[in-house]
């Protein structure tokens, strides 16, 4: 079938669903009607699409962990752990990079293995291997939501055991979740797969269920320009909602620079809503989840806190339903219970001495957000215009001829001819454009900015810009500043 933007129908879907329930043994427990009568159970305060909707209402961001170890009862203790020690508000369910990359095979060895050393011997919790009985074990065994975090470019399986073992959320997007962690997968395979996992939520949605999708927003966790990551969460939240799915959490990873963060989640909550109801999808909620630093960490435990809490801070003033956080054990590998605990803790602090308040629409976040807006729409209309208005064909062609190029992504599909850097306040500019199509005032103002930055550091303006600012907030600075500087 050739990928379109097109709701897929009945008869398309339960054919394919045939197949993808037979990737794995455990396939053959999902029975979606069951799984209708079981999700209709579930408790609101367990259910992720309305606990967003409650904390937006109110106004109150959410803190959300990231967590998974292989085997059931010591991923039930750690999810526990952090529900009630850090006081988690929703619980993720991090899935092992084997299952991400459809390695059941391998998956099975590292239950095993775990089993035998008494320790997670895979960086993750293995959902489809433990199948809809060993998940359903995991959501009745804790107090929260549990959402699916993970990095999967095929999530079609995974999909359909979480939601039929009662997670209410599933992260992810056929950009997000494949330019970002795979080589080979391309966007036309990713997208259509994507769809599969859409159009399950949407059919649970027709049977009265809400359950929530969040795109993954951080991309590559890598000085990401705003607008890059905004029109990735656009595009995943307008080809889910043509499937159908109702609750759409759209995200951004934190860049540093407070003014531009706040301008990116407040730019990516408005035109995502304006596109959303501009295609007649006026149905949806639409929530906001920012990402605590996704680059390098100090390993000095007080100062990877004090990163914490700048997130945090500015998770808070920006006004995002949710802050996804990190640990303090981030420089050093996959943390402790305790550590991410901790690094939870230090969060909830912070949110809850924020809790109401704003950052106020200054004229410094006025011009940012022209700048963003201007940039994204350059990508958008583009985008559509090579599909001919089908925003999936248009998207598969926008990342053939770089219109959307992903900064530092190991995906051969992505041209990586855009290269991004900071300015002389640490917002991240675009130093090479590529072929991402900005008007040459959009092209000359990432420059101007750069200049500025490269008089005060009395060098020019070159990639090693881009390499001194990849490392500096782990050497303990934002910008990437020359010795002396």
């Amino acid at each position: 079938m050739k990928l379109r933007n097109k709701r897929l129908s009945d008869g398309e879907f339960f054919e394919m669903r045939k197949d993808v329930l037979s990737h794995w043994p455990t396939g053959k427990d999902v029975d979606l009607k069951e799984a209708v009568d079981y999700l209709k159970k579930v408790p609101d305060e367990k259910n992720f699409a309305k606990k967003l909707k409650k904390a937006k209402e109110e106004g109150i961001t959410l803190a959300q962990p990231r967590a998974g170890v292989a085997l059931i009862d010591k991923h039930i203790e750690l999810l526990n752990y952090l529900s009630k020690e850090g006081g988690a508000d929703l619980l993720p369910s991090t899935i092992d990079s084997y299952t991400r990359q459809n390695r059941y095979d391998e998956c099975e060895v590292g239950i095993k293995e775990s089993i035998k050393n008494n320790r997670s011997l895979l960086n993750g919790f293995p959902a489809v291997n433990h199948g809809v009985k060993g998940c359903r074990e995991v959501f009745e065994s804790v107090d929260k939501p549990v959402q699916a975090r993970h990095g999967t470019p095929d999530s079609r399986l995974l999909a359909e055991i979480i939601h039929a073992s009662g997670w209410t959320s599933n992260e992810g997007g056929g950009i997000s979740y494949n330019i970002p962690y795979a080589k080979g997968v391309s966007v036309e395979k990713s997208l259509s797969d994507w769809q599969y996992c859409d159009r399950l939520v949407g059919f649970y949605g027709e049977q009265g269920i809400e359950i929530n999708r969040e795109p993954f927003g951080p991309l590559t966790g890598t000085l990401v320009p705003p607008s890059m990551a905004i029109v990735t969460g656009i595009i995943e939240a307008l080809l889910a909602a043509e499937q159908g799915v109702k609750s759409i959490t759209v995200g951004f990873g934190q860049c540093g620079n407070m003014v531009q963060d706040v301008t990116a989640i407040k730019v990516l909550e408005e035109m995502t809503e304006k596109y959303l109801k501009l295609y007649g999808y006026d149905d949806v909620y639409l929530t906001t989840v920012f990402h605590q630093w996704m680059g390098g960490f100090p390993e000095d435990e007080a100062k990877a806190f004090g990163v914490i809490s700048f997130g945090s801070a500015t998770a808070a003033l920006s006004g995002a339903t949710k802050v996804i956080v990190k640990t303090p054990h981030e420089a050093i590998g996959i943390p402790t219970k305790e550590a991410n605990a901790a690094g939870i803790r230090a969060t909830k602090m912070v949110l809850s001495m924020l809790e109401g308040q704003r950052m106020p629409i200054s004229k410094e976040i006025e011009a940012e957000m022209e700048v963003v807006k201007a940039e994204t729409a350059c990508i958008m209309d583009k985008t559509f215009e090579l599909g001919k208005g089908d925003l999936a064909v248009g998207t598969v062609k926008a990342f053939e001829l770089g219109v959307i190029d992903i900064p530092f992504a190991p995906s051969k599909y992505n041209c990586g001819k855009m290269m991004p850097a900071r300015d002389n306040d640490g917002a991240v500019r675009y130093l090479m454009a590529g072929n991402v199509p900005f008007t040459k005032e959009l092209i000359d103002f990432s420059r101007e900015k750069l200049e500025e930055r490269a008089r005060y550091e009395n060098r020019k303006v070159s990639f090693q810009m881009t390499v001194d600012d990849i490392f500096a907030v782990g050497k303990g600075r934002l910008i990437g500043r020359p010795e002396g500087k």
